[in-house]
């Protein structure tokens, strides 16, 4: 294999043309609201990589963006690391079992699921005038509890789908943990981080993976999510319940498009 096809995965030249800007903005989103995979997962597909492979190359590009949104997000001090640790450890025991199920099952059902409970999740959206809870904060223990099944849960979705994880992550952990925005945020960084990289290594141990591709459109992967973060830190809560409002329009329609067998 030479450099070029190593670097493309096979697709022609011009398809980086269209999934580098669209892994950029991809991270962009995911920095600050989540709900990444719904950009950088059409890209892939639109250039016609098989949903498998599309799938678990995506995983090594959002890694590597991922994991420079959490950095940024840690040295700010939004990682409550003690509930955070917990929350990772069940992230990727969820995010393990999901990847498993992807090589093995069908996308159906999870789909019709998730296409179900979007209309509640948008509603919460709207109906919120922001993603903190009004509500007093839980005990230590007790919000603990409840991040390790939020992160669980949603680590199998994640290993399993991935589109709109952080985003899911954000609602559930504000309005179910009652965490801070902020916190809500760190949190959800070192759960998407942990459930992205399990992923991934079942992945390439499964030599699902186009290392080649997913490496260059991680580099704006990266870009993308350095920019997104620097957005949030500055603006904080006024700029995500919009953009997870947009993306949970987004991930609806292109839900109900795949389920009609028209993308």
């Amino acid at each position: 294999m030479d450099i070029l096809s190593f670097i493309t995965g096979g697709l022609p030249l011009w398809t980086l043309f269209v999934i580098c800007p669209m892994l950029f903005l991809a991270g962009l989103v995911d920095a600050i609201g989540g709900g990444g995979g719904l950009i950088s997962l059409p890209a892939y597909l639109l250039c016609g990589l098989p949903a498998h492979l599309t799938i678990a190359t995506n995983k090594l590009s959002s890694s590597m963006g991922t994991s420079v949104a959490t950095f940024r997000y840690a040295r700010r001090g939004y990682i409550p690391w003690k509930t955070a640790g917990a929350a990772v450890v069940c992230g990727l025991l969820g995010s393990t079992v999901g990847a498993h199920l992807s090589l093995i099952a069908s996308e159906r059902f999870l789909m019709i699921f998730m296409l179900i409970a979007l209309p509640f999740v948008g509603g919460y959206v709207i109906w919120k005038k922001d993603l903190n809870s009004d509500k007093p904060a839980f005990g230590t223990a007790k919000t603990m509890a409840l991040c390790m099944a939020i992160a669980f849960g949603v680590g199998v979705y994640d290993g399993f789908y991935g589109p709109g994880t952080g985003t899911f992550l954000m609602l559930l952990l504000c309005g179910l943990a009652r965490l801070d925005v902020f916190k809500a945020q760190g949190v959800t960084k070192a759960i998407n981080l942990t459930t992205n990289v399990t992923a991934l290594v079942v992945f390439l141990l499964n030599g699902q993976v186009l290392i080649g591709l997913g490496l260059v459109a991680g580099v704006f992967n990266i870009a993308g999510n350095y920019v997104g973060a620097s957005l949030f830190s500055n603006k904080g809560s006024a700029i995500v319940r919009p953009v997870i409002l947009v993306v949970v329009i987004i991930f609806s329609i292109r839900l109900a498009l795949q389920l009609a067998g028209i993308a």
